[in-house]
C-alpha cells in the first residue's frame, strides 16, 4: 500500500478572512426569542471575530428596543467599547447576551449590536433557518458522487469501505467521505446521544463512537456521524455515514492520507 508524503500540512484551501474583517451582508437577517421578533434587518454586517466564520452585527436601529435590558455595564473589547444588555421577551430572560457598540468602534461594528447566537431561539437568513453561525460568504460546500475506492480503518480494523462514496468538499476542512450504511461495519460502532449542527449541512441525526478490542478507547468517542435530514444543498449525503479524518486512517485509491489537523481536533 502506497503512502502519501506528509510534508504538507493540508491538501485543501484555507479560509481567507482575518480577524476584524467586516463586509456587508446582502441577506435579510431575523432572530426570535419567546415568540417575538428581536430584530429584522437588511443592513446586517459580517464581522469575522476569528478566521473560520463571521458573526452578524445588527444596526441598533433595526433592533426592537422593547426587548433590550440595559445592564449599565461598559466593556472595552478589541473592536471598541460596548455597553452590555440582556434580552427579555415572551417571558424569557437572557442576561448579558447583547453588546451594543459605540460610534468610536471599528467600521462595520460602530453603532451595531452583537447577539450571542445561542441566546436566541432561532436565526433566519431570508426565510430559511440557519444554525450555529452565519454561512460564511467565502466558504463553498459541495457534495459530489465518486467512484474512488475509499477505506476507513482504525487500529487495523476496517470501519467502512466503498467504491461509491459521496465526497464533501468544504473550504477550510479536509475532504469528508460519506458512505452508504451498507458499506459501514456497524459491529464496531456504538451509538451515542450526541447531536451537532452545521449552517451548511443541517442537524445531525446520529453519532457513533468506535469500539476496538471490545471497548471504546480514549479519543475514539463520536468519530462518525450522519445527517438524516440535511439542507437541500447537501441532499446527496442524506443518511450516509462519515468519519473524522483527524482520528481515523483513510485510504483513497490505495494511498494512505495523512491525519488531518483542524480546529475540531488539535
Amino acid at each position: 500500500m502506497a503512502v502519501s508524503p506528509e510534508t504538507a500540512d493540508r491538501d485543501y484551501p484555507q479560509m481567507i478572512a482575518e480577524a476584524d474583517h467586516t463586509e456587508p451582508a446582502p441577506r435579510r437577517v431575523r432572530a426570535t426569542l419567546g415568540g417575538e421578533v428581536i430584530f429584522d434587518s437588511t443592513r446586517a454586517r459580517y464581522v469575522w471575530e476569528w478566521p473560520y466564520y463571521p458573526q452578524y452585527y445588527i444596526p441598533v436601529e433595526d433592533v426592537d428596543e422593547r426587548f433590550l435590558v440595559d445592564e449599565q455595564h461598559e466593556q472595552r473589547l478589541r473592536q471598541g467599547t460596548a455597553r452590555r444588555h440582556g434580552l427579555r421577551a415572551g417571558g424569557v430572560d437572557r442576561p448579558g447576551t447583547v453588546r451594543i457598540f459605540g460610534h468610536e468602534a471599528i467600521p462595520g461594528v460602530a453603532g451595531a449590536a452583537r447577539f450571542d447566537w445561542d441566546a436566541l431561539d432561532a436565526w433566519y437568513e431570508e426565510d430559511e433557518q440557519v444554525y450555529v453561525h452565519p454561512r460564511n460568504p467565502y466558504v463553498r460546500v459541495d457534495a459530489l458522487r465518486s467512484h474512488r475506492h475509499v477505506r476507513v480503518s482504525l487500529g487495523g480494523i476496517t470501519l467502512a469501505e466503498s467504491v461509491r462514496p459521496v465526497l464533501v468538499f468544504e473550504t477550510g476542512l479536509p475532504t469528508r467521505y460519506y458512505f452508504d450504511r451498507t458499506d459501514v461495519n456497524f459491529s464496531h460502532l456504538v451509538p451515542t446521544s450526541t447531536q451537532t449542527a452545521c449552517p451548511y449541512k443541517g442537524v445531525t441525526g446520529a453519532y457513533w463512537s468506535v469500539r476496538t478490542g471490545g471497548e471504546v478507547r480514549d479519543g475514539h468517542h463520536d468519530l462518525a456521524w450522519a445527517y438524516d435530514f440535511p439542507t437541500r444543498q447537501l441532499l446527496p449525503i442524506t443518511g450516509l455515514v462519515a468519519f473524522y479524518n483527524e482520528r481515523t486512517d483513510i485510504d483513497v485509491d490505495d494511498v494512505r492520507l495523512p491525519r488531518a489537523r483542524t480546529h475540531f481536533f488539535r
